[in-house]
């Protein structure tokens, strides 16, 4: 079915495509969904008969079993995925013969961390284009990014397939890499690069259903496949529940809205499409339920907060932020002294590491709040996105508003020790600058105070172009404030002068006193990112701590006033919980 004639059925009413292949294929044979694309060899009778029994409940449009076909590409190489995917082909043209249904060559996303999926996903697109494929479903996306790409590589072949980008999105509308569900199909379609786009998968239709009422779907055809719900474990299985009859009417209030091409995603089984075809025929809600929308009571929206610091700092005034790490035990007496010092001696902004080197410490986004609460500081915890993912970190943020603290430094966090690995687990589900993204989008539609989002640039690098790289892009994504690693070497004054000229953000120069011999010592040989000149180590062979204290103080007001052209502000780090050292620094400066 080709694109003309797709458009031409989406006129007479919606298109309804199938359910769930995986897990209704688990269902059919107790085997892992997993393997359902492998049954394409071994099982193609049981694929034949879940297709035909989709297409029987009044479906008409099926989508062939090659979801993970670019996991099995990257496992067992892209030969055996070409393969399945032949096999794939002949058994979806079987089941359709003698039936006015469409077939769409699937596609699911790239494995994580896996390393570029294009040349993957080129390949098996084209050997759908061989097959005869002119219709192509791309699902379950967190990004627009290989789509377009596929797209626009399938428009050189066949100008006029049709072709429909689905991306998963939680409740609150965002993908697991924090991009907005509604920005990547207004951007995607607007770009004309799809036929159709919309949402499958990780959200039941009670959730995309809110969704989809603040879309505009009078400008192109909008895709929603949904799961059954939400699933729970028994035993060893992923269980959905759920009903059909819920979900079919659920699905016809998506029609109503606009929502063009409609289906099931996990949990959907061919009861959940004949129940949705009852519903589209009769053109009313499929069923009893009703769901009573009412309008919250809302109170009045609160005057937004000032965020002091970022009024400052974008001001054009010189800004002193401090880092002073949080207590490793439950004693924060000595800590809260500590802060009172630094916010007396001049310090516009106290910032706290997020565990650094792995290490747990007090969590830094309430140790944050306690500083706000307590003292009225104004704080910049630092996040990082190794310990947390999309939600959590989203939940923090919410908490963190509440309390009055704005400001945020976004890194991507160091991994946790090879020997802790066993019990302890990293959580990398995005980077720094991912996560940048996210936040300004929360901020433009949440947020009533927009959180000023920092981010760390490595001028000690070697290779200080890669940092340069990555910066801009940091920048690009909205953060406004980059803040230095301590700067010891004339190489890191060379690379923060370059910067400053070629990134249009805030920087706040990095500056750390050594306390001791050493200390110079354990900088140079373990701290990564950090470096110290050779001859400054010696300068501290055999000093007292009271002479290493004065030389690590006139050390930094030397490299402070080196730096002073080519920066917006202070970054002092506070060594050993040393904040006399650091208030003499301020007094100074």
């Amino acid at each position: 079915m080709r694109r003309e004639s797709n458009q031409q059925k989406l006129v007479q009413g919606p298109l309804l495509f199938d359910g769930a292949m995986g897990t209704y294929y688990a269902t059919q044979n107790k085997a892992p969904a997993a393997q359902c694309e492998i049954a394409n060899r071994t099982e193609p009778a049981l694929i034949g008969e879940i297709h035909r029994a989709y297409i029987g409940a009044g479906c008409s449009a099926i989508k062939t079993n090659t979801f993970g076909l670019a996991a099995i590409a990257d496992e067992q190489g892209l030969a055996e995925a070409e393969d399945l995917l032949c096999c794939a082909w002949t058994i979806a043209q079987e089941a359709v013969v003698d039936r006015d249904v469409a077939i769409f060559a699937d596609l699911g996303p790239p494995i994580p961390g896996g390393e570029d999926a294009l040349p993957v996903y080129q390949a098996l697109v084209d050997q759908f284009l061989a097959l005869g494929a002119t219709n192509f479903l791309f699902e379950t996306f967190s990004n627009d990014t290989l789509i377009r790409a596929l797209a626009a590589h399938i428009r050189t072949q066949v100008p006029d397939a049709y072709v429909i980008a689905s991306f998963a999105v939680s409740p609150d509308g965002f993908t697991a890499e924090g991009r907005s569900g509604r920005a990547l199909v207004q951007g995607i379609l607007d770009d004309q690069l799809a036929d159709a786009a919309g949402f499958n998968c990780v959200s039941g239709p009670g959730h995309l259903l809110p969704l989809i009422r603040e879309m505009d779907t009078s400008r192109y055809p909008l895709s929603i496949m949904p799961n059954a719900g939400y699933p729970t474990v028994m035993g060893r299985r992923t269980v959905y529940g759920g009903s059909a009859a819920y979900f079919a009417a659920r699905l016809r209030e998506m029609a109503d809205q606009g929502a063009q091409i409609l289906g099931g995603c996990c949990g959907t089984t061919p009861d959940y499409i004949r129940k949705t075809a009852e519903a589209l025929r009769r053109g009313s809600p499929a069923s009893s339920v009703t769901v009573i929308a009412r309008e919250p009571i809302a109170p009045p929206l609160a005057e937004p907060e000032k965020n002091r610091f970022r009024e400052k700092l974008m001001s054009g005034q010189r800004v002193v932020a401090v880092e002073l790490d949080s207590p490793l035990d439950c004693n924060i007496s000595k800590y809260m002294e500590g802060a009172k010092l630094l916010q007396s001696s001049g310090a516009d902004v106290i910032t706290i590491a997020d565990c650094p080197v792995a290490r747990s410490r007090m969590d830094s986004s309430i140790v944050a709040c306690k500083l706000r609460r307590e003292l009225g500081v104004d704080a910049l915890p630092h996040l990082t996105c190794r310990d947390r993912n999309l939600n959590a970190t989203r939940a923090l943020l919410l908490g963190l508003s509440a309390e009055g603290v704005h400001n945020v430094l976004i890194v991507t966090g160091d991994p946790v020790p090879t020997a802790e690995r066993g019990a302890v687990k990293s959580v990398y589900n995005f980077n720094a600058r991912m996560l940048a993204k996210y936040i300004q989008t929360l901020n433009e539609d949440l947020f009533q105070t927009p959180f000023l989002v920092g981010g760390a640039l490595n001028v000690n690098a070697k290779n200080f172009e890669v940092q340069l790289r990555l910066a801009r892009e940091k920048v690009e994504n909205g953060v406004e404030l980059l803040l230095t690693q301590p700067i010891m070497t004339r190489r890191g004054m060379d690379n923060l002068c370059r910067a400053k000229d070629a990134l249009d953000c805030k920087i706040l120069g990095g500056i750390m006193p050594i306390v001791s011999h050493r200390n110079a010592q354990f900088i140079a040989a373990e701290l990564q990112g950090m470096e110290v000149d050779p001859e400054t180590v010696e300068r501290y062979r055999d000093l007292s701590k009271e002479d290493a204290a004065r030389l690590g103080i006139e050390l930094s007001l030397e490299i402070a006033g080196k730096i002073a052209q080519d920066i917006d502000g202070y970054y002092l780090v506070t060594p050993f919980q040393r904040t006399d050292m650091i208030a003499a620094i301020m007094q100074e400066l």
